[in-house]
């Protein structure tokens, strides 16, 4: 169970989502998705804050005391939002065969180089990039801050995505960007394990944000067989369905124990954290897709209709098996883990 401060903080987070970002769900395409307490809140209003709080805690996690003074006032605040630049045209799964190149020039890196599908690209303050300053692998990649504004830092056309359409997806560029050295995180050579550790968090944040909808859903699917009628009677009379029902919510349950499981192992620091973390993302965005699609299941032709939420919540969360890892990815990161137990 959770503590009495967590279930505050879930309060805060869920009133927060309910009258701020619900009332305007249908101007904006709020994606209905939603940091293991708070997304899974406000995922079953919206998503698009988890990606921000990464960042913050990336920097504070591995930067100086100059770089969290300067940077996490204003992320914490949600004054100034942040991008977290990894994935690029050539490289996504496979992270540690980036090209994107940092040269040290005085006391900046001269950036070259761009990354694919960064959630906010264009609209962010800071954007958090892995980039390559030494040689090939992961050992040759580093981390750096990069500022709105820097010269050289451009953007492509905003992508026309199935969901997730509360926030700007677009490919960050770097032409001759010059980065001041102060800017770096950590040593040289330290970005792939920083980028790797921010992602267990991000496996957690993006499973707990499917644990929102699926939730949502089902709450929906519940209202929904309670009221319409077919053949003389509710849905809700009939066994099939109730069977249904059924299976969806212990799935959910089965998912929010698994991340809760996952989150303290990271927050403990143990030693099977990583693939804790890696089969919670898996179960959980599986699953919860599974939990969505048979509601929109249940609602039969309603579902389908932009009308009814139920099909924000499948487009929504269907990249959730491709973000911070496909789930395909995160098989391999169990099996290796366990293999190399043996």
């Amino acid at each position: 169970g959770l503590t009495d401060e967590q279930k505050e903080f879930q309060k805060v987070a869920f009133d927060f989502a309910a009258n701020e970002m619900a009332p305007h769900m249908n101007i904006h395409g709020y994606d209905l998705s939603g940091i293991i307490y708070s997304p899974s809140l406000l995922s079953k209003l919206t998503c698009f804050i988890y990606l921000f709080s990464m960042c913050a805690w990336m920097i504070d996690t591995f930067g100086n005391n100059e770089q969290r003074e300067k940077f996490c006032p204003d992320l914490c605040a949600m004054e100034k939002f942040a991008s977290y630049c990894l994935t690029e045209p050539g490289s996504g799964s496979d992270a540690a065969s980036l090209v994107t190149s940092a040269q040290k020039n005085g006391d900046h890196y001269i950036l070259n180089g761009s990354k694919a599908f960064i959630s906010g690209g264009g609209d962010t303050d800071v954007y958090v990039v892995m980039c390559r300053t030494g040689g090939k692998g992961p050992k040759g990649i580093s981390c750096l801050v990069v500022e709105r504004g820097t010269p050289g830092l451009c953007f492509g056309k905003k992508e026309r995505k199935v969901g997730w359409n509360s926030q700007p997806t677009r490919a960050v560029i770097f032409e001759d960007c010059a980065v001041p050295v102060s800017n770096r995180l950590g040593e040289e050579g330290q970005g792939f394990n920083i980028a790797m550790k921010g992602l267990n968090g991000g496996r957690i944040n993006i499973a707990s944000c499917s644990l929102g909808a699926a939730h949502a859903s089902l709450l929906l699917s519940r209202e929904h067989l309670s009221v319409r009628k077919q053949f003389g009677e509710t849905l809700s009379n009939n066994q099939y369905l109730q069977f249904k029902l059924a299976e969806m919510a212990t799935r959910l349950v089965a998912s929010r124990l698994m991340v809760r499981e996952a989150a303290k192992a990271l927050q403990e620091g143990r030693s099977d954290a990583v693939s804790l973390c890696s089969m919670a993302k898996l179960f959980a965005t599986d699953e919860c897709f599974s939990i969505c699609n048979q509601a929109l299941q249940m609602f039969g032709g309603y579902g389908y209709l932009k009308d009814y939420p139920v099909q924000q919540f499948v487009r929504d969360i269907r990249v959730h098996q491709i973000l911070e890892g496909t789930n395909e990815v995160m098989r391999m990161i169990i099996s290796r883990n366990l293999l190399s137990e043996s």
